[in-house]
C-alpha cells in the first residue's frame, strides 16, 4: 500500500518528502539526544566549578588551621618551664584577677580548677583569651553567677593544656 502510494507520488514531491524527512530525523536528534545532552554537560561544568571553590575554601581552611596549630605549639613552648598551675597562677595575678582568686588546684595531669570571688568579668575573659592565643590553654568548664558589684562575678574555670 505504501509503495503503491509512493511509486505514484512524482519524482519532484519524493525529493520533497526525503528533504522533509531528513529536516525531521534531525529536529529530532537534536530535540531527543543533542539539547538534553548539552544542558547536562553545562549543569555538570557549573557543578565541577562549584566544587572547585569549595575545595579551595577548604584548603585555605585547612591551612590556616594548620598554622594556627603550629602558633599554638610554639607559644606552649614559651612557658619558660611552668606547669599549667604555675602557669594559671601568674598569669591570672598579671591580669589583675589575684585579689578574686580564692582556690586553685590541679586536676589531673593536664587540668587547673581555679574558683574566683567577685572577679572583673571583663579581666576573666581578657585573661582566657590571652592564655589561648599565647600559651595554647583553653577553658574547658567555665561557670559564673553576677557577684555584688558592677561587672563583678564568681567563677569557677576549668583550664585544659590544649593538645
Amino acid at each position: 500500500m505504501i509503495k503503491t502510494w509512493w511509486q505514484g507520488v512524482s519524482e519532484r514531491d519524493r525529493r520533497t518528502l526525503r528533504v522533509g524527512a531528513v529536516v525531521v530525523a534531525g529536529m529530532l536528534f537534536w530535540a531527543l539526544v543533542w539539547s538534553p545532552l548539552a544542558q547536562r554537560r553545562a549543569a555538570l561544568e557549573q557543578d565541577v566549578a562549584t566544587r572547585r571553590d569549595e575545595l579551595a575554601a577548604v584548603e585555605r581552611g585547612t591551612a590556616l588551621l594548620a598554622q594556627q596549630h603550629a602558633l599554638g605549639k610554639r607559644a606552649r613552648g614559651d612557658r619558660a618551664g611552668k606547669s599549667l598551675l604555675a602557669l594559671a597562677d601568674a598569669s591570672a595575678r598579671d591580669a589583675g584577677l589575684g585579689e578574686a582568686i580564692k582556690q586553685i588546684e590541679p586536676a589531673g595531669s593536664r587540668h587547673v580548677k581555679l574558683s574566683l570571688d567577685a572577679a572583673n568579668f571583663d579581666a576573666l575573659i581578657g585573661w582566657l583569651e590571652a592564655l589561648s592565643r599565647g600559651y595554647g590553654v583553653e577553658a574547658s568548664e567555665l561557670s559564673a553567677d553576677r557577684a555584688d558589684g558592677i561587672g563583678l562575678v564568681n567563677a569557677r574555670v576549668t583550664l585544659q593544656d590544649a593538645p
